[in-house]
């Protein structure tokens, strides 16, 4: 069986190290190692006001400080920047032999002020900024073998635990972001609600994102098939996560946990195509209205294409 550059696949070790084994499979495993020898890359956007566990939750998902450390400040005037701020923080990350390079970009400064009119912009600007500049490195003549990648692949938006529905500012953030990147909601500091007010705070939740046509991860065009549909219909009833995030390690069943010891017992955590295309074919149309007269082959007619990329871990 030869492969697309016309040289023959086999030798795979998974094959007790019969070399003159020949199959897709062996094929397969060759992309599997190059892909483990590359690594990835994941960049993950956190957005909501101070205080409600960002930085937190993100050392808790990774295990490690991935996030950005607080700055020890005595004037509390200069605790909460004037304006949104966007600040990026980078890891080398290995896990069971898979290497990923993990970029956590921060807001700070968001939902903080007291007139936060249009404090979405920054963010909107930077993520479309990525976009610009992937495209710029993608469509160079001699372009890099592999573009470094800072798009925004996921943005975990931490709604305040109040129980009751979605602030303005929220609906306003989701609705326009949603339209750009890959918006995953989750309640902050869930622990502060009863089970009852946890649920029918998603549940409210749920309704004001489908009033407002709000689209969040993971969005229908990842049900390429009918297991895909079981699995995302599964995601989507437990959107928005309740998240409760903690850098403290407690023993719990003969095993060490992260998690918040309370009186009750110890809470234990368990968690870009499509927007870089829709981009991609938006400026290259008006860069040059004959280059692209027609979405791709892969597009549907608004120029979206499926999701490729995005955060699939569980909380």
């Amino acid at each position: 069986l030869a492969d697309s550059a016309g040289q023959v696949a086999k030798g795979d070790k998974s094959h007790g190290g019969d070399f003159s084994y020949v199959g897709i499979d062996a094929i397969l495993e060759q992309m599997r190692r190059k892909a483990m020898k590359q690594g990835f890359e994941l960049n993950i956007m956190v957005v909501g006001q101070s205080g409600l566990g960002k930085s937190t939750l993100m050392n808790t998902l990774f295990k490690s400080k991935v996030s950005r450390n607080k700055s020890v400040q005595t004037d509390p005037e200069e605790r909460i920047p004037k304006t949104v701020e966007i600040k990026s923080i980078s890891h080398d990350i290995e896990e069971k032999g898979v290497r990923m390079k993990l970029t956590v970009v921060d807001t700070p400064g968001f939902g903080d002020q007291i007139n936060n009119e249009n404090c979405w912009q920054p963010i909107m600007k930077f993520i479309n900024d990525q976009y610009e500049a992937y495209l710029q490195e993608e469509i160079n003549i001699e372009r890099k073998k592999r573009i470094p990648d800072s798009r925004v692949h996921c943005c975990i938006y931490f709604i305040p635990p109040t129980g009751h529905c979605l602030r303005p500012l929220d609906v306003e953030f989701m609705s326009r972001l949603s339209k750009v990147v890959n918006i995953v909601p989750v309640i902050a500091k869930a622990d502060t609600l009863t089970l009852e007010e946890r649920d029918s705070f998603k549940q409210t939740i749920r309704e004001e994102l489908r009033a407002n046509g709000i689209d969040v991860y993971p969005q229908k065009e990842f049900d390429e098939d009918a297991e895909d549909r079981m699995i995302n219909d599964k995601i989507r009833e437990m959107i928005p996560f309740a998240v409760v995030g903690s850098d403290q390690e407690y023993q719990v069943n003969g095993k060490r946990i992260l998690g918040r010891k309370t009186k009750w017992g110890t809470i234990e955590d368990i968690t870009g195509s499509i927007h870089y295309e829709t981009y991609r074919v938006r400026r290259l149309n008006e860069s040059n209205p004959h280059l692209i007269s027609q979405p791709p082959n892969h597009l549907d007619a608004n120029g979206v294409a499926p999701q490729h990329a995005a955060l699939s871990r569980e909380m």
